[in-house]
């Protein structure tokens, strides 16, 4: 990263919260479900499957996971009753994982039960080395009592390869991403090339083991190495997908789309917008330039 780019990215904060809103819109679906489904409508009608995820993450009083599963069971009945081509991704801190791993898994647990009579899958998101452990456990264990749940597996952590090897041996469905949060380098490898690297071993190791990949990537190197082991290892069409960050190139989304691939749009709503918008932000400098300009632009105005 640039001395710049990481001056952008360290200020961010100090950004005042309308700015952020006003250009990190790109990444949010909206407030509220009904901003959701229309996004998501939207994306079906261009060839692309959905995935929702309402926002937020550790939380630490029981009636906020409560009220996160109630708004779960309100996204998969309209899912069914607009016969929405989407699933849906969860958090586990926001359900609870946090407050005690027991109550976490019961809060995952009633979403994916509703799921299962609704017919809709469920991807358990990952989030820091400090959930991986019991993240897995609960997904292991809903799993084999459901049949209707995924987990996310990150290319940067040192662990993935070992990680892959412990997935149920049927049935297993992961969605590979490089991973975001910022891990010491004990446990995360740290080089561009590296992570990019362990992607693709990792990638690799799922399809031999007969693991459903949802290879989620903007970056055109893994795009383009996952269509080749895809064309090496013959899956069929409905044995792979891609997935994108809702707002994160758009072309490269309707490229893959062409190329006869199926692909998966990450569709976030909520109100705890802010913490993800300022993720996507860190993570991606040269879209927090756009900030910056909203910020100046605003101040030279009478």
């Amino acid at each position: 990263m640039s001395v710049f780019n990481h001056l952008l990215v360290t200020t961010l904060p100090l950004v005042p919260k309308a700015i952020v809103g006003r250009v990190a819109s790109r990444y949010v679906a909206g407030a509220t479900l009904d901003d959701a489904v229309a996004t998501v409508q939207a994306l079906n009608a261009q060839g692309a499957m959905a995935t929702l995820d309402v926002l937020g993450e550790e939380v630490h009083e029981r009636s906020k996971a409560e009220a996160a599963v109630a708004e779960y069971l309100r996204a998969l009945a309209t899912i069914t009753a607009q016969k929405l081509d989407s699933n849906v991704s969860i958090k586990p801190t926001l359900l609870g994982l946090k407050i005690d791993e027991g109550f976490g898994r019961d809060c995952i647990e009633k979403v994916v039960a509703a799921a299962k009579e609704h017919g809709i899958f469920v991807r358990i998101d990952m989030e820091d080395r400090s959930t991986t452990d019991a993240t897995l456990r609960i997904y292991k264990e809903l799993q084999a009592r459901y049949g209707n749940v995924g987990v996310v597996l990150q290319a940067y952590m040192r662990r993935t390869l070992r990680d892959i090897e412990e997935l149920p041996a049927e049935g297993a469905n992961v969605r590979l991403c490089k991973g975001i949060y910022v891990e010491p380098r004990t446990v995360a490898w740290k080089g561009f090339d590296t992570i990019r690297a362990n992607f693709v071993d990792a990638l690799e190791k799922l399809i031999v083991r007969g693991v459903y990949p949802a290879i989620a990537t903007h970056d055109e190197y893994l795009a383009c190495r996952a269509v080749a082991l895809a064309d090496k290892h013959r899956l069929p069409r409905e044995g792979y997908e891609f997935q994108m960050l809702y707002g994160v190139d758009d072309e490269l989304r309707r490229i893959l789309l062409a190329g006869g691939h199926r692909l998966r749009v990450y569709v976030p709503y909520g109100r705890d917008w802010y913490p993800y918008s300022m993720r996507r932000l860190r993570e991606n400098p040269e879209v927090a330039r756009h900030v910056l300009r909203a910020l100046l632009a605003g101040r030279r105005s009478p």
